[in-house]
């Protein structure tokens, strides 16, 4: 209903052959870059802001280039970026263009080693300057670095600190280039400790290039770079020696899926794309745990290794719920049982009447859930049916037993995504007109007046979506009842690790709270609460308490749901409006591996994220009071 947007994708690609193998074999020795292609098309859904791609060659002669990138904005940039690639292949011979080792010497991008982006930005930061992979150039191989990742940092603040005071002056104000300059600044380290040994084994010339790249160990390079990082991320980066590696953050927030044979290792930030790519079943594809880094070397070999310790281990619960693609076994089954988990619910909010209430869902990633919440409706229906039919007896009248076996859920196509808002039409009435009229509705597929109307959607944040169009255009159909429906809980807290909403003003559960307590004369409870927000500003971060769980505390779900009725539906709204919530419990029940829900229940993985929280919670408190 509410598109989030959620930062990022990415995916690598190791070649373990020659590119005369692929030629031979595949028919082109373009087959990691088409690889690539495909892995990029298939987490589109995962960034639509910009893409980006890089390519290293192994063995260029010196004077020869070895590391390539192409990037582009836009929902178009995948397709960009690999259009330029291949223009550079236009005029080739045929001869030419299936010429392995012609390829490997002359061509750019045709390397062994490739890494794609797709981005979303959270941050409000745009900008072709702002999409990865970011490079940082070297004279020495071994010290070319490209970065890519899936990631936001809380302590942004405190390593640009740390690491301008010790001298290093990142080229921009955010998070990535400054991870760009500190796992750079540690690889240069790592460099010149391993010129050190050759030197002192009397190396010279080339043989000391041969040594370094032959012996830098990435994992030293992540250990020391890493260990002050305070967020989500999946972080990827190939360097020009041939070296590439992937590291998840110790939470576990953001996840990565990997899998190798004899031709190729790759790496994904969802499972079914790889599955999908190279036709292998799941199991064979493999998690990258919490804290761990896949390392590929020069020679092609993998291993995985701890780079940090896990800690409060919590992935991130929207990832099955909203952003990952739901062709995942694991997703498919979680969503469907979110619905099913809402089924008591829903049965309360329309008094038991399944004979008199239509069933539909938000044309968006609700349906997997929707068809969850059907199978659970059947099962209900069905019990039913087993008691209407014993209550008639042993000799049951045909037309008694026609009708009970006849009764069906029903559901109907209701809500159809019509038009995208384009956003040069921005004047205040006209804009808010087109908003409306984004939905557009099946008319008949309720009987007026008569039939409940239950619709699903996989989150509700903002509700601004269902004030300006849904309520309205559904309420069109003339239904008794319109019950919206949330396969996730209430989300209560921002989220600073990699969807964008930060600020308190954005939750409708935080405004329907705010206007209970004003409602109840309870504005105590807010001042209460800010002071001490306020107080613990300055503190270390770890010792920091999330105090906005003060405003939500005195009320059910229940009270807060019915709060945001009122201050959503529209004034004319003929139909009686009721909004429910998967509760916290189904959540956990239905995804139980899945533990991060911070945005629900207010429980941050990481000391970063209550901080910004408790700043975020000081800003709009001063902005709305005067205490």
């Amino acid at each position: 209903m509410e598109e989030l947007k959620h930062e990022c994708g990415v995916a690598m690609i190791r070649l373990l052959k020659p590119l005369e193998y692929y030629e031979q074999k595949y028919g082109t020795w373009m087959y990691g870059l088409n690889k690539l292609y495909l892995l990029m098309e298939k987490q589109h859904n995962r960034g639509q802001e910009g893409a980006g791609l890089a390519c290293v060659k192994l063995e260029a002669n010196p004077g020869e280039e070895y590391m390539f990138r192409e990037r582009a904005l836009g929902s178009g940039a995948i397709t960009e970026i690999f259009d330029t690639v291949h223009n550079h292949f236009k005029d080739l011979t045929r001869e030419e263009l299936h010429d392995a080792d012609f390829a490997k010497r002359v061509l750019p991008f045709a390397g062994e080693i490739y890494m794609g982006h797709l981005r979303y930005s959270t941050t409000g930061k745009s900008g072709i300057s702002y999409v990865h992979p970011f490079l940082r150039r070297n004279n020495w191989r071994a010290k070319n670095l490209a970065l890519c990742g899936n990631f936001n940092m809380t302590n942004v603040d405190e390593i640009f600190a740390r690491i301008t005071a010790i001298g290093q002056h990142p080229r921009k104000y955010a998070d990535t280039y400054i991870m760009l300059e500190q796992v750079g600044h540690r690889l240069d380290r790592e460099a010149e400790r391993l010129f050190n040994l050759a030197e002192a084994e009397g190396l010279t010339g080339m043989d000391v290039t041969h040594y370094i790249e032959e012996h830098i160990d990435l994992a030293n390079v992540l250990r020391t770079s890493s260990r002050e990082w305070d967020g989500g991320y999946v972080m990827c980066g190939l360097t020009g020696s041939g070296e590439s590696f992937a590291v998840r953050d110790p939470w576990g927030i953001r996840p990565a899926f990997w899998y190798q044979d004899e031709e190729i290792a790759v790496l994904a930030s969802e499972r079914p794309v790889i599955q999908t790519a190279f036709n292998v079943p799941a199991a064979q594809v493999k998690e990258l745990m919490p804290g761990q880094a896949l390392l590929i070397n020069k020679a092609g070999k993998l291993r995985l290794t701890q780079i940090n310790k896990p800690r409060n281990v919590k992935p991130c619960s929207f990832e099955r719920i909203y952003f990952s693609r739901g062709s995942d076994a694991d997703i498919y089954r979680e969503r469907k049982l979110l619905g099913e988990k809402l089924v008591p619910n829903i049965l309360k909010a329309i008094n038991g009447d399944l004979d008199h209430t239509v069933f539909s869902f938000i044309p968006n990633t609700a349906e997997v859930a929707f068809y969850g919440m059907l199978q659970g409706l059947d099962e209900y229906l069905n019990e039913e049916k087993v008691q209407q039919i014993a209550a008639l007896g042993h000799n049951p009248d045909l037309e008694e037993l026609e009708h009970i076996l006849s009764r069906r859920i029903r559901s109907e196509k209701v809500a159809i995504k019509d038009i995208k808002l384009r956003t040069f039409i921005a004047e205040g009435n006209s804009r808010n007109d087109l908003a409306a009229h984004v939905y557009d509705i099946t008319y008949g597929s309720l009987v007026p007046g008569v039939d409940n109307l239950v619709i699903i959607d996989d989150s509700i944040v903002r509700g601004t979506t269902l004030k300006q169009s849904i309520i309205g255009i559904l309420d069109r159909l003339g239904p008794k009842k319109i019950v919206i429906v949330s396969s996730s809980p209430q989300v209560r807290y921002p989220d600073y690790y990699g969807i964008d909403m930060a600020k308190m003003s954005e939750f409708i559960a935080f405004k329907a709270a705010i206007a209970l307590l004003e409602d109840r004369d309870m504005r105590d409870v807010i001042a209460s609460a800010y002071r001490k927000a306020k107080d613990q500003v300055g503190l270390p971060k770890e010792q920091m308490v999330n105090y906005v769980k003060e405003i939500y505390a005195p009320f059910t779900d229940e009270e807060i749901s019915a709060k945001m009725v009122e201050l959503l539906t529209p004034e004319d709204t003929r139909a009686k409006v009721e909004i429910v919530y998967q509760p916290l419990q189904g959540l956990r029940e239905a995804c139980p591996m899945h533990t991060g829900d911070w945005y629900f229940s207010g429980d941050y993985p990481t000391p970063g994220g209550v901080k910004l929280l408790n700043n975020a919670f000081i800003n709009y408190i001063e902005q709305v009071y005067q205490f």
